[in-house]
Formats: C-alpha cells, structure tokens, sequence
C-alpha cells in the first residue's frame, strides 16, 4: 500500500514540474544591432567646391549692352598688386549697336571697365566724328601689369598693378585711319576734346610733357585719392613733342619693345 501511495505521488510530482515548465515564459529575442548613424562632417573639413562665384552686379551692368566682356579670376600677386572683380573688356557696344573692339583686349578691374565704356561710348563716339570717319577700334598699350610706376625700381606700385589703368595709343576709325593721341599732326581740336571728356572721368590722366614717359600713349586710371585729388597732365597743343630727354628708365623699356 505504501509502494503504491509514493508511485502516486512521484507521478503528482512529474506531472505539475511538466505544467509549471511549460507555463514558463520563454527569453525574448534580442534586437539586432542598428547601423551607426554617417558622422557628421568634421569642421575643419575642407568644403567641396561649388563652382565659380555668381556675376557681381558691375559685371552684369557692364555686360548688359554696354559692352562684351568676360570674368576672370580675381588676380592674387605680391608686392601690392592684385584685384578682384576683374573683367577682360573685349568690345564696347556704341549707341547705334556699332562695336568698337579693343586690340588687344584689356584686363581691368570691373569699375575701370565700366568707366573706359562708358567714355567711349557716350563721349568719344561722338567727339572723333570731325575726323570724318566713326570710332571702330581702340589700340591698348597696356593694362594690367604688376610694376612699379613707370617701371622705375622701389616706386610705389603702379595703378596698372592693381588692373586700375589703361594705356591707349590711338583710335581706330572705320575709314582705316588711326588717329594717335599724341600725334602732334593729329587734329588740336579733337585732342582738346578727348582730354576735356578723360579728364572729367579719371582720376589720372597723364600724356605728353607730363613726366617724359607718357610722351607717345595717355594713361587714364582711377587712383584713389585723399579729397578725391585729381591729377590731369596732358599738353596736346605741343607742336611738337618735348625736347626734354626721355628718362633712361623709359628709354630702355621703348628699347626692349
């Protein structure tokens, strides 16, 4: 009777440990490891370039039928020279839509640009037409260059280092003829009116019997001034050109050219 009683109760036994392990809640999954979020780009990470600046409002003037022109590169140099906002100023469109093209071109910054348009457009179209003949070109000397003033060694930097100034030779007319600036034959009366008209817009003007390097150009820039002085040499009712000697520095720079 005993045997049988503890049989009994090892079965009791066996059947609850049987429910209890089935009623035991089973582990949850774990959850899968998520993918690591991109790191955020370092600060001192250089930026991926985005194409060239947009047009500065001188340059979309300038080009909105005044003249042709094309952007360049701001010009990064040493010893004070350089400029931003630089333009090579091929053309500029005169008011019956006629060009008059610049041989070579010149590099200027946008604001000299706007001005050597707008001179010859508005002025100088108009005052060569005594020559019998309109305005069809422009004969460049030069531009911009990094020297020094008059190329004399420990001057202080030229305009034409900063892309401020322009050297201009001659106007070439539409019948063939140039008429050179400093041609002591060329017409006084339109010479007188050119230096008038360059004078009233440039800060500089500089021709024959200024200082004995501008004795066959005119140089026009827009030096920026104390009191906004304004500097205008230019004796174009010589006869002839100066008897003074050309300064030695001038004389060996006509030399190499």
């Amino acid at each position: 009777m005993r045997v049988i009683l503890l049989g009994v109760l090892v079965w009791l036994g066996c059947g609850l440990d049987l429910t209890a392990a089935a009623n035991v809640p089973l582990p949850r999954p774990r959850p899968l490891p998520e993918a690591p979020e991109p790191a955020a780009p370092s600060a001192s990470a250089p930026a991926e370039p985005s194409g060239p600046p947009p047009p500065s409002q001188c340059f979309t003037a300038l080009t909105s039928g005044l003249a042709e022109a094309e952007a360049l590169p701001p010009i990064a140099a040493a010893s004070g020279c350089g400029a931003d906002d630089v333009v090579r100023l091929d053309a500029v469109i005169l008011k019956d839509r006629r060009r008059a093209e610049f041989k070579p071109p010149p590099t200027l910054r946008c604001s000299m640009a706007t001005e050597v348009a707008n001179w010859l457009r508005e002025d100088i179209a108009t005052q060569v037409l005594p020559l019998g003949a309109s305005l069809v070109g422009i004969d460049n000397y030069d531009s911009y260059e990094c020297r020094p003033r008059n190329r004399v060694a420990g001057a202080e930097v030229s305009e034409h280092g900063r892309a401020n100034a322009i050297d201009i030779r001659a106007f070439i007319l539409t019948n063939g003829k140039r008429f050179g600036l400093t041609d002591p034959e060329a017409k006084k009366t339109v010479r007188e009116a050119v230096k008038a008209s360059a004078c009233g817009r440039f800060m500089t003007v500089l021709g024959p019997g200024s200082d004995g390097y501008h004795e066959e150009h005119i140089h026009l820039d827009l030096a920026e001034r104390s009191n906004g002085f304004k500097l205008c040499h230019w004796e174009v009712n010589l006869p002839v050109p100066l008897p003074r000697p050309r300064p030695p520095e001038a004389s060996a720079h006509a030399a190499a050219e």
